[in-house]
């Protein structure tokens, strides 16, 4: 089966595109199909709207929890969108047990290099952020410091 790399998910289906596949989800009702629901999940989580990546992840978790032939399919799009939600301690663990069971997949890969360089990237900024708090700390408690011994 193909998939696509982690690039890929960056392109939203168009707008027509992604509503055969809700017409389809909808249609099917209280009987949707495996394949639909995986199918609509797909375009839910290429979608740019979080929403809509939202609910791509919580139909694909239930494809997850229910059928276990379909599990495999779901981990990487289950790591791919909670990548593009941000929730990348969940998109690590989906994408790190996707790679336990195939060390060779190389789009498993390729999300492990985006979440690795936005972890490392969103720490760096963290420490930053508090490094500059804590000089401006600094600063003020030492001025206030110099204004109490003048007194």
């Amino acid at each position: 089966m193909w998939l696509p790399d982690a690039a890929d998910a960056d392109s939203p289906l168009k707008p027509d595109e992604l509503q055969v596949l809700r017409a389809q989800y909808e249609k099917e009702g209280d009987y949707v199909g495996i394949q639909t629901k995986f199918n609509y999940a797909w375009g839910l989580i290429k979608s740019a709207n979080r929403g809509e990546q939202q609910e791509g992840v919580r139909l694909l978790s239930e494809i997850f929890r229910n059928s276990p032939e379909r599990r495999r399919e779901c981990l990487y799009y289950l790591g791919l969108g909670n990548f593009k939600l941000g929730n990348y301690a969940e998109a690590r663990r989906y994408n790190d047990l996707l790679l336990n069971h195939e060390p060779g997949n190389l789009q498993a890969g390729s999300l492990k290099g985006l979440i690795d360089d936005k972890v490392a990237k969103e720490g760096l900024v963290g420490v930053a952020i508090v490094s500059g708090i804590a000089i401006a700390a600094g600063v003020v408690g030492s001025m206030i410091f110099k204004g109490s011994r003048r007194r």
